[in-house]
């Protein structure tokens, strides 16, 4: 990770670690590197933050002021912008979100020519250009100057694109979404409604400070009560940028991102469709998911956390199907990033086609309890170098051996270590997760 760019782009409060003359050089850096033998072109979408606006602007001033011309996509989700770069005549997309963050936080997110995540090597030119460490870039004057574009038909064949994936009509399902009052609130009842679902849809009423407020795919709870007092058949929640989908079956249980895999994957492979036979997870997948998997047959290979490092692995390998527990799902061969959306729609895809519930689909594996505790510290490097801290990690995986497993990982995004224990009864998790948490705390590195 860089000074400023993490494992999901620059991100941080709005105006207090990400400001606005950090939007604009990011910009200026962006219209110059993309326009050094062309006029750049480059599409931006944001979220529903009261300060996208301003960091929309921002952008916008920079990449117009080094000569670029800008195509907005207005509210839209990530995926989205993914879509787009990589399907149409365009450098690069910028994507303006902080995904599940508060809405006092926000992030910028760039997209390469190829609908992944900008390179490593390109996000280090730009923040040495913030930091003023490169000579300034040129002013564009006269006719050379950028221009912007309104590119909402951008946004509407993205949409057409999410309604040609599926095969079959949804008009006897009950389905709910939880929009997070984020970027899906734009898109995702359309499709629904156009694949004929009888669609009920909360949280799709965004005024800019309530984006993942009690609601969306971190705060599932609320899908879950919706999902049971309407008797629906089915719901999804999303992220603020729409990259990430949680579900929730007609029991009101929550489905996460290794059910979802486990669902999709088996379905796949009935249908000759899985790729070498294999799955890309993170180190953070589930243990019941793997043995899971063996039980059917299907391979699968580990990575670490991000959905960056599950696409870079399945492009490198032809692999077809990936994503993380938290619901970044990866459909290489719709998309080049976590697709929330898309994510609900296969699901409905392995639903209908098999005429069965999503409890029945998921019903094979049986997830571990599992215990996840974030403590905010001082300095991320340092907790995870510490030799007590080891030690406690030691000890905890000399306990469990093959019936759970610890990992201590620092966050890419926020300055958290994070402890995760899976282990054969909640009450071990609790007790694992606290025998770590109590070492940093002694060693006084929480902040």
């Amino acid at each position: 990770m860089g000074k400023y760019f993490g494992t999901d782009g620059f991100r941080g409060e709005a105006n207090v670690v990400l400001n606005v003359e950090h939007a604009y050089k990011v910009g200026r850096f962006l219209g110059w590197y993309y326009g050094k033998e062309k006029k750049a072109k480059i599409v931006i979408g944001k979220d529903t933050r009261r300060s996208s606006y301003m960091f929309e602007y921002s952008l916008v001033a920079g990449l117009t002021a080094s000569g670029a011309d800008v195509y907005l996509l207005h509210v839209t989700t990530t995926p989205s912008v993914s879509y787009v770069v990589r399907t149409e005549d365009f450098d690069c997309g910028i994507m303006i979100s902080a995904s599940h963050n508060p809405f006092y936080d926000n992030g910028i997110k760039i997209i390469n020519q190829f609908g992944q995540k900008l390179e490593a090597e390109v996000e280090e030119q730009i923040e040495a250009y913030i930091d003023g460490k490169v000579e300034e870039i040129p002013f564009a004057v006269r006719e050379n100057i950028g221009r912007t574009v309104d590119y909402a038909v951008g946004r509407n064949r993205y949409i057409g694109m999410l309604i040609s994936t599926a095969t079959r009509s949804f008009k006897n399902y009950k389905v709910g979404l939880d929009c997070s009052n984020g970027s899906a609130s734009a898109i995702a009842k359309n499709v629904f409604d156009a694949l004929g679902a009888k669609t009920y849809v909360i949280h799709n009423e965004p005024d800019g400070t309530n984006i993942n407020k009690d609601c969306g795919s971190t705060h599932i709870e609320a899908l879950q009560a919706f999902v049971k007092e309407n008797q629906l058949d089915v719901g999804f929640a999303y992220d603020g940028d729409a990259d990430r989908c949680f579900a929730v079956d007609e029991n009101g249980n929550v489905v996460d991102g290794d059910l979802i895999l486990y669902v999709c994957g088996k379905f796949m492979k009935a249908q000759g469709e899985l790729n070498n036979n294999t799955i890309v997870t993170t180190v953070m997948s589930n243990l019941g998911l793997y043995k899971a998997l063996d039980k059917i047959g299907i391979s699968y290979e580990k990575t670490a956390v991000g959905d960056k490092y599950v696409y870079e692995n399945m492009l490198a390998n032809d692999h077809c199907l990936g994503g993380e527990q938290s619901g970044h799902i990866i459909f290489s061969k719709y998309a080049a990033t976590g697709d929330g959306i898309l994510t609900s729609l296969r699901i409905m895809e392995a639903m209908t086609e098999q005429k069965a519930t999503l409890a029945s689909l998921v019903s094979e594996v049986k997830i571990l309890p599992q215990k996840l505790v974030n403590i905010r510290v001082k300095d991320k490097k340092t907790v995870n170098e510490d030799k007590d801290v080891q030690a406690a990690v030691s000890y905890v995986e000399n306990e469990l051996q093959e019936d759970g497993r610890i990992l201590v990982r620092e966050s890419g995004t926020e300055p958290l270590i994070r402890v995760m224990v899976e282990a054969a009864t909640e009450e071990l998790c609790d007790s694992y997760t606290n025998h770590v948490i109590k070492v940093i705390k002694e060693k006084g590195y929480e902040a």
